[in-house]
């Protein structure tokens, strides 16, 4: 049997997650705490990093800004603006970008800042996208390396000391409570929560064809070239709260588009709206753990007081962990051309990186799939609503 958080419906399969004796999950937990913060003197703090790492050369910049075009990096850019600073904006392109990701992108572009789009070779990336979801279940894992290296290293080649992230997702998710309480993005927080699944970089090297200069993109600068440039990440999310509902607020007033219906698998339509690969990453997560995005937004509305518990488990067994049949309107089969993948390669890999203690299966083990290929877990219609 499956335990969820008697606050949100969070099970308990999410990895770092943590539960308190009353059966509360550490996500909720450390949202909780945010009551007690001082977010005056978090503020104070912040203008003094700003103080700190303005550039004193009027030729080069104040702080890099990962940013994809999204809610969350919009809002991002918004907030640095504000305070008076001159970002250089960096984005590491994503897998396949859609043509509302190049909108806001570009959206994003015209809010007064300069900006660095770094696109990886195709054929490299295309590779890696085939490895990281054949070896550990994540069409993605080029793309989540990427997003961290890419204004890493253009931190460190461009001398910009400052990076401005956005939310930890350790405390926003739930994690380890020193991962949680963490203001600053490590080497350390990227190796243990940065979504490498235990494939590292180094691994790739010979793998395919690959070569250590395939993979400039996706390697980490050394701790000899961080520290002489005296690199420091931040998360806006520790100084400023956090809520990804209200980002997308502020975003639209800047322009930034939403998609017209909800996202598959998801309960929104504002987030995730730039790479059509989403839908398979999301839904491997599921087949891992349980749960999917719709249960991530879910939880949070939960917190924020935005959505009963009840209506929570209603929307979560309607929408998390569809069949991806389509994403974006993309379809599937559109998505695996690309990378020369059948769908039923693609369908076997489901079935290999499937928790079948998760799912409910029949005597001889076989997943059971309805018609349109989607799964049941085992015991979510029993959850309490309270």
């Amino acid at each position: 049997m499956i335990r969820y958080c008697r606050r949100c419906v969070m099970p308990e399969t999410k990895p770092d997650i943590l539960f308190d004796a009353d059966g509360v999950c550490s996500a909720c937990n450390h949202y909780a705490a945010r009551a007690e913060v001082d977010w005056d003197a978090r503020r104070s703090e912040l203008l003094e990093i700003v103080t700190r790492y303005r550039s004193s050369s009027p030729s080069n910049y104040d702080c890099v800004v990962p940013v994809s075009g999204g809610k969350d990096s919009t809002f991002q850019v918004v907030r640095v603006l504000e305070l008076g600073l001159t970002p250089i904006c960096v984005t590491s392109t994503t897998c396949r970008l859609t043509d509302l990701g190049r909108r806001n992108l570009d959206n994003l572009h015209r809010l007064g800042v300069d900006s660095i789009e770094m696109t990886p070779n195709p054929r490299v990336r295309r590779k890696l996208n085939r490895i990281g979801l054949r070896e550990v279940g994540d069409i993605s894992w080029p793309e989540h390396v990427g997003i961290f290296t890419t204004p890493v290293r253009t931190a460190v080649q461009m001398r910009v000391p400052l990076i401005v992230w956005g939310e930890n997702s350790q405390n926003e998710y739930g994690g380890p409570a020193a991962a949680a309480a963490d203001n600053t993005l490590t080497r350390r927080w990227l190796e243990e929560f940065g979504g490498l699944l235990g494939l590292r970089v180094s691994d790739m090297d010979g793998v395919d064809g690959l070569t250590e200069r395939d993979l400039i993109p996706y390697s980490y600068p050394t701790d000899e070239e961080l520290a002489e440039v005296g690199v420091t990440g931040i998360f806006l999310g520790h100084y400023l709260p956090w809520d990804g509902w209200a980002n997308q607020v502020i975003a639209q007033a800047h322009g930034f588009e939403t998609y017209p219906t909800f996202v598959e698998g998801s309960l929104v339509n504002y987030e995730n709206l730039d790479n059509a690969f989403n839908g398979i990453h999301d839904y491997f997560k599921f087949l891992k753990f349980g749960f999917g995005r719709a249960t991530d937004l879910a939880c949070m509305m939960i917190r924020r007081g935005r959505l009963a518990r009840a209506d929570a488990i209603e929307l979560v067994r309607r929408h998390d962990g569809v069949f991806p049949a389509t994403h974006l309107g993309i379809s599937l089969e559109e998505i695996l051309e690309d990378l020369d993948i059948s769908i039923d390669e693609f369908v076997a890999i489901c079935d290999r990186f499937t928790n079948r203690r998760l799912f409910e299966t029949d005597r001889q083990g076989e997943l059971i799939k309805d018609r349109h290929g989607n799964l049941t877990k085992v015991n979510f219609d029993n959850v309490p609503a309270t």
